[in-house]
């Protein structure tokens, strides 16, 4: 028998049907055998591909990092939140302390009634791998004790301490995440980036050496825990696997033919979801933003290196959105930095890798300011609208040279609107694998619910500059000597120097 397939055999099927030792030993030995003989009550399909997959993800012990996000209605949850604990304590795993942790007080309820339902009331369950039922205090909260095991298994909310957790001696030896995250806390970077530290300092230190750790969920956000993570095992920046079960994959394959076994089964659901958001975000796994969104996150072009000529640069431009209180809900400094090439239809705009994104006081600032402009010899533009016009006066002050820029209004969303044509036509191109650019993208797709937009602001300021003079005859263009050069290079041979 081959742990990762269901072999339907004649003579195995016999044995397990008539001989309990057999049944007993296949099941502990396969999760997926495990499912079928004790979770027939759970299967109204067939099952499909992924499923089996994700049944062998589990049973390998060295997996000590799985994350999988699959379609609404998938059966991950039961398979993996319900199934799973039951057998890695039962199985050959033989874990011991199994935590389960969710994003409401109520889902962790549900999670527990469903486990404890399965075995108080499963009598094949019961029969072979029982019993399970001990009458304490254990089994009346949301964490019961599996006396023959010597295994516990608790389901927690994320809003509960469970620091230091522990059965007896025994650290959590498999630690589940269901859906840990909802619309709401994924609406902000403060709350996106307040799950990730929780995850990061107080759900991984509760583990040992070789405790395994699943995540599964749907993609609410670009930037959620489950993105996060997708990312850092990407960059290999963390050691894990990263499974992605739409409903149809890219080439509009059904991936559970049992249950949805035509493309008009797929319509009937959409019609059924009756919205087109929530249908990509919940089943295609897509994290849409609303339709009302400026900037779509396909539009975003991406450069692995800049390709242009070096004597083909026209200038480098710093955009500075400044902010000099230091307060939790204050604005924060940002500065984004690009390099411009060519005209018109030959304009572009790399937006250069590590924009910058703080609170300091102003002598933190404008010491700041002054080494992006030594290190990126560009021009420094700044707004001139209330405190920022104060603030170019300042810089003059520190013989730090800034442009002034017209106020192009305080509707943020008119002003990224301005610019969205030249991000979707790949005029403006961002630096990929960088956390910073990031955030800033992030900032456009979401601008109006993230709580800071400073970066956008930098990118508008930056970007309408370089629109308005690329409208300009050359020699209208201001220019910069450094050293022996003068830039941009085209006025080097011009009189406006």
């Amino acid at each position: 028998m081959k742990n990762n397939e269901l072999v339907f055999d004649p003579e195995l099927i016999a044995q397990i049907v008539t001989n309990p030792a057999v049944r007993i030993a296949v099941a502990r030995l396969s999760h997926l055998w495990f499912f079928v003989l004790y979770f027939p009550h759970h299967l109204f399909y067939e099952l499909a591909d992924f499923q089996k997959e994700i049944f062998s993800l589990t049973q390998n012990s060295t997996n000590e990092f799985v994350v999988i996000t699959a379609f609404r209605g998938s059966g991950k949850t039961t398979i993996i939140s319900q199934s799973f604990p039951i057998w890695a304590i039962t199985g050959v795993l033989e874990k011991k302390y199994v935590l389960i942790i969710s994003k409401t007080a109520d889902q962790a309820k549900q999670i527990f009634k469903n486990i404890k339902n399965e075995l108080e009331a499963n009598e094949p369950l019961k029969a072979d791998l029982g019993p399970f039922y001990e009458e304490n205090e254990e089994w009346k909260s949301y964490s019961l004790v599996l006396p023959k095991y010597g295994a516990r298994i608790t389901a927690v909310s994320s809003e509960q301490s469970i620091r230091g957790t522990k059965h007896g001696s025994k650290r959590p030896d498999l630690i589940i995440l269901d859906d840990v995250e909802d619309l709401n806390s994924v609406k902000t970077k403060e709350s996106r980036d307040n799950i990730y530290r929780w995850y990061k300092g107080d759900i991984v230190p509760l583990g040992d050496r070789g405790t395994q750790i699943y995540i599964i969920g749907n993609l609410l956000h670009r930037d959620s825990l489950i993105m996060r993570c997708k990312k850092d095992i990407a960059e290999g920046k963390l050691s894990g696997i990263y499974r992605e079960y739409p409903i149809t994959d890219e080439a509009n394959k059904i991936l559970w033919p049992g249950k949805f076994p035509n493309m008009n089964e797929i319509e009937k659901l959409k019609n059924k979801i009756g919205d087109e958001i929530a249908f990509q975000r919940e089943y295609k796994l897509i994290p849409l933003v609303e339709e009302s969104a400026i900037i779509k996150p396909e539009w975003i072009h991406y450069y692995d290196a800049i390709t242009e000529l070096p004597e083909n640069l026209r200038y480098t431009i710093t955009g500075v959105d400044p902010a000099i209180a230091t307060k939790e809900a204050s604005d924060y400094t940002a500065m984004v930095t690009a390099k411009v090439f060519g005209r018109e239809e030959k304009l572009k705009i790399y937006i250069l890798p590590d924009p910058l994104n703080f609170k300091a006081e102003f002598p933190v600032t404008m010491a700041t300011l002054k080494q992006v402009r030594e290190y990126y010899k560009s021009r420094i533009l700044i707004e001139s609208n209330g405190f920022q016009k104060a603030f170019i006066q300042l810089l003059e002050h520190e013989r730090i040279p800034a442009e002034e820029v017209g106020n192009y209004g305080s509707d943020k969303a008119a002003r990224l609107r301005m610019i969205s044509s030249l991000i979707k036509n790949g005029t403006i191109l961002f630096p990929k694998k960088d956390p910073t650019i990031e955030l800033l993208i992030t900032q456009m797709i979401y601008l109006g619910t993230e709580k800071h937009d400073d970066l956008v602001d930098a990118l508008t300021i930056l970007v309408t500059k370089i629109i308005d003079e690329d409208k300009k005859p050359v020699s209208n263009e201001i220019c910069w000597i450094i050293g022996d050069r003068v830039f941009p290079p085209e006025a080097e041979n011009s009189n406006h120097h």
